[in-house]
């Protein structure tokens, strides 16, 4: 397997609106993330991925962009966003960017100018399409809710929006949408940045016949993934674009890929495709969602289990893997797959030590690295996600489902669990702001916050340091061969990962009971050592057989 230093790094994910706020305006700011350079060196985190820090009205907090080589006004300037480079790279941190070129905001001067009239130069820019029989051009339905076209009158035609109307889809069909795109990137790198996550990088090709899409159970719009994702040009495009820039620099590059497979995904991610390095599947993110009746299942671990098994399998010497249980776009880990209440604490140092020790690169989103939970406000005018508001709209006014059941499935599932403002320590709004935040604190930020947790040896950040630590100095924690053992337990997520003689043996209890372990008879070791466990154990406690406790978990560096 190849070495690289992008499958060696930790990445922190930085949701820039909700970080810190630099200026008491109530909104994070790049002056709020170079104050916090320094505890992000502390955690022990080498790159840093940046939410869209782009000019933007903000329809979609910033994934909808306005101007590519300009900052947002609310985050600063370009001369902050230089001094941010210059900062993190002396501390040995890295920028990643988010490329967001699959859609611009309907305000950028691209789509100004292409609505103007069907025979300017920048009408191709977009996907325009005449309407049938006095309705849209197809049946398909926005990712955020309503119809994926809009009615554009000064031309008599619509256009389409995969996501909010505001956000227009580019026409990657045009040569010369590509090149300001190739433009854009290279510009980024030549400032100096380290890489791109890519969103939703795998939408950028549609098929051509924009057929009709199968309405679900209960919807009201067909479904168009099947001619957005994984389109007919789309490794086409993106080989043009390493080709034409990526290549020529050492970055590191992630694909947001919704509807992937492992097989899917070797086409992007393959040594010898030089597309990108690693992309995100969502698979283990719809384990717990139904969507049809708006509720939230019980956690199947066994499937949870295949799943993931399946990505390390998949990956394993062909690509390579990105691990992550949070983003921006999910609800919080611990609230949603551990326990927020009594066992918070191990809990989420289970969940940590059960993705971290996997292969691949971690993802560490803004909050999680000290047990940040969901959020549950009680009007609907506390949220902000446009996906919610649109969502209630259609659910409750339009479709009549209760406020109650909607309410739920928020407080279950809404992005803005992950977007509440991060939790520093227990002053007024968590230290976040001086002025009134965007959107409101997370009323536990008294007692979860950076400051109670720093100097705790027993935390869940100095967990996460930790772990980090352990990662840098065990290879084996890279690049060891993955195995899923005991896959059709019920409560324990255990694997082994491999490397010459040596085995690291994973034991992660996902329930609030005590549960038996037995380790398996094709499991043979010489010597064994605790590496990290979060309840006190001895290090010569048996491991053939013993009783876990609730959400505990284990690692053991075994010789074979």
């Amino acid at each position: 397997m190849k070495k690289a230093w992008w499958k060696e790094s930790v990445v922190y994910q930085i949701y820039p609106r909700s970080f810190k706020d630099s200026n008491g305006d109530g909104i994070g700011d790049l002056r709020g993330i170079i104050e916090k350079l320094d505890y992000l060196k502390f955690l022990g985190v080498d790159v840093l991925w940046l939410c869209p820090i782009y000019k933007s009205p903000n329809c979609d907090n910033g994934y909808d962009i306005s101007d590519y080589k300009d900052i947002m006004d609310e985050f600063g300037t370009m001369e902050d966003f230089d001094e941010l480079l210059f900062e993190a790279h002396k501390r040995g941190l890295k920028i990643l960017m988010d490329l967001v070129v699959n859609h611009t905001s309907d305000e950028h001067i691209w789509f100004i100018n292409s609505r103007k009239s069907k025979d300017n130069e920048y009408r191709d820019y977009y996907i325009w399409r005449k309407g049938k029989d006095g309705k849209e051009p197809n049946n398909w339905g926005s990712s955020f809710s309503g119809s994926a076209w809009e009615y554009d009158e000064a031309t008599d035609m619509y256009y389409l929006h995969c996501f909010a109307k505001k956000q227009p889809d580019l026409n990657w069909e045009n040569e010369k949408v590509r090149k300001e795109v190739q433009d854009i990137v290279k510009w980024w790198l030549d400032k100096g940045i380290d890489g791109f996550r890519m969103d939703v990088i795998n939408m950028i090709s549609k098929d051509q016949r924009f057929p009709d899409g199968i309405v679900p159970e209960g919807g009201l719009y067909g479904d168009m993934s099947p001619y957005v994702m994984n389109g007919p040009r789309v490794h086409e495009y993106l080989k043009e674009l390493s080709e034409k820039v990526l290549s020529k620099y050492d970055i590191m590059t992630v694909g947001e890929t919704p509807c992937v497979t492992p097989e899917i995904a070797i086409d992007y991610v393959g040594e010898d495709r030089n597309e990108l390095n690693m992309v995100f599947s969502f698979e283990h993110m719809d384990i717990d969602k139904d969507v049809i009746n708006l509720t939230k299942k019980p956690l199947d671990l066994v499937e949870l289990k295949k799943i993931m098994s399946k990505w390390q399998k998949g990956m394993s010497d062909r690509g390579w893997n990105s691990l992550y249980w949070n983003n921006h776009d999910q609800p919080r880990v611990v609230s949603r797959f551990g326990n927020d209440t009594e066992y918070w604490d191990k809990s989420a140092k289970m969940l940590a030590t059960c993705l971290h020790i996997q292969q691949g690169t971690p993802y560490i989103y803004q909050g999680e690295e000290i047990g940040m939970t969901n959020v549950r406000f009680q009007d609907i005018e506390d949220y902000r996600d446009i996906a919610v508001i649109n969502g209630y709209n259609e659910e409750v006014i339009i479709k009549g489902r209760s406020h109650e059941q909607y309410m739920q499935y928020i407080y279950d599932f809404s992005r803005d669990n992950a977007r509440t403002p991060m939790q520093w320590d227990d002053s007024d709004n968590g230290g976040f702001t001086t002025g009134k935040p965007w959107i409101k604190v997370n009323p536990n930020y008294t007692k979860i916050n950076v400051a109670k947790q720093i100097g705790d040896k027993d935390s869940i950040l100095n967990y996460y340091r930790r772990l980090i630590k352990l990662r840098k100095e065990n290879e084996i924690i890279i690049y060891g061969d993955f195995e899923l053992i005991l896959p059709d337990d019920k409560n324990i997520f255990s694997y082994t990962r491999k490397l010459n003689n040596e085995m690291l043996l994973v034991i992660c209890n996902f329930t609030s009971n005590n549960t038996e372990f037995s380790l398996p008879d094709n499991i043979n070791y010489v010597d064994k050592n605790l590496l990290i466990s979060n309840y006190d154990v001895a290090n010569d406690d048996n491991i053939e057989n013993f009783e876990l406790r609730p959400y505990e978990s284990r690692v053991y560096l075994l010789k074979v």
